[in-house]
């Protein structure tokens, strides 16, 4: 269910459980200790890889594109980094 205090568009309950499985595998930044972060390469064998979800390779692909373009994820220098919902 979308929170109603997120100001990003809601998404497909399978992308945010991609989401959900990226963010309990993302690191933090080695540029910012704050802003957890994980390679797009290694974002898409994490979700191929993933015990919870059943996703091909276009599929897994569609799901950071969604993410990206939602504003669950921000690109630099192909890692993609969490984008922490403002309050």
């Amino acid at each position: 269910m979308h929170d109603s205090t997120d100001p990003r568009p809601p998404l497909s309950e399978w992308i945010l459980d991609a989401y959900d499985v990226l963010c309990t595998h993302s690191l933090n930044s080695d540029d910012h200790d704050d802003v957890q972060s994980v390679p797009r390469e290694q974002a898409l064998e994490i979700l191929l890889r993933s015990n919870e979800l059943a996703l091909e390779p276009e599929d897994a692909n569609f799901a950071l594109i969604r993410l990206l373009e939602r504003g669950y994820f921000y690109e630099v220098d192909d890692e993609l980094r969490v984008t922490a919902p403002e309050n």
